[in-house]
């Protein structure tokens, strides 16, 4: 069954300039979080309170039904201490290292949900008051421009011109971090089944909690069964790493993942609609700053 044809999930370009050379580092995906994160919350909390969860206004307030979502029992047999957010921020391509003075700062944040979009306001704001304060680590202020929406969800993709597809190449653009018992995978451990599974059940997390749509419109386990006769080519795969610093943690990380093409051949027509949404959801860990990014193009 194919996902329905709106829903609550749109794609904002942001655009800022900054006001002295802003330096990133190679993937700005924490940064933009980290900033975005701290200032949300300082805009929203009315009662001051250091953690979340003790606060009365927990399950009302805005910033931790965006930034840090409650758990709560969701359909899957799995319960969850944690929950998938509704957002995702997009960074600067890979590899962007610095933005000149008086040269535009732009990238993309996915808001999931009608309750998200109804706090677009409050998302702008943070994103304005972020940039007035500074990114990185010299503090570099910068101007909100605009935060526009470009691509509200559609159905409709870009390879529907293919009717019965049997070859597919996702072009995965940040890296893919996907594990198995907390070991993260490399190429040569990957396969069409682990993505797939990982794939419905983050689509499957997101319409429930976010968009009011369970159960979920597809049969799991049918599906994941088919997904044992489908081949793939992961030659093209690479392994990235990149460092970011952990404010809780007060140290630096070295996260990592798959870059590149992974074609995929088989019995894909059951598939498309779900793998078509996850170019808005991304995949993987840390999906919320970007990671685990792609874009569906025929093989």
């Amino acid at each position: 069954m194919n996902p329905p044809v709106i829903l609550p999930l749109t794609r904002y370009r942001i655009t800022a300039v900054m006001h002295d050379e802003l330096r990133l580092p190679d993937y700005a995906g924490s940064l933009l979080r980290g900033v975005f994160g701290a200032t949300l919350r300082k805009a929203a909390c009315m009662t001051g309170m250091p953690a979340c969860p003790a606060c009365p206004l927990w399950r009302t307030c805005p910033y931790p039904a965006l930034f840090e979502t409650p758990p709560q029992p969701t359909q899957l047999r799995q319960q969850f201490s944690q929950v998938p957010n509704p957002y995702v921020i997009e960074p600067p391509p890979l590899g962007t290292r610095s933005i000149g003075a008086g040269e535009a700062l732009v990238f993309h944040m996915v808001l999931i949900g009608a309750q998200a979009q109804r706090q677009l306001p409050l998302v702008q704001y943070a994103w304005q008051r972020a940039l007035k304060q500074g990114l990185g680590k010299e503090r570099i202020p910068g101007e909100l421009v605009a935060m526009e929406a470009t691509e509200p969800f559609a159905s409709e993709g870009n390879v529907d011109d293919v009717d019965q597809p049997e070859q597919l190449t996702l072009q995965i653009q940040t890296p893919l971090r996907l594990q198995h018992n907390g070991h993260a995978l490399g190429p040569d451990e990957l396969s069409p089944r682990v993505l797939l599974s990982q794939l419905l059940r983050r689509t499957s997390l997101m319409l429930e909690l976010h968009m009011g749509i369970h159960p979920a419109p597809f049969d799991a386990p049918a599906l994941l069964s088919l997904s044992e006769s489908l081949q793939d080519d992961r030659s093209q795969l690479h392994w990235k790493d990149w460092t970011r610093y952990s404010t809780r943690q007060r140290q630096e990380m070295t996260l990592g993942g798959v870059l590149g093409a992974w074609t995929l051949h088989g019995q894909l027509a059951p598939f498309l609609p779900w793998l078509h949404l996850g170019q808005w959801l991304h995949l993987g860990k840390n999906a919320t700053m970007g990671m685990g990014g792609y874009r569906l193009m025929p093989a």
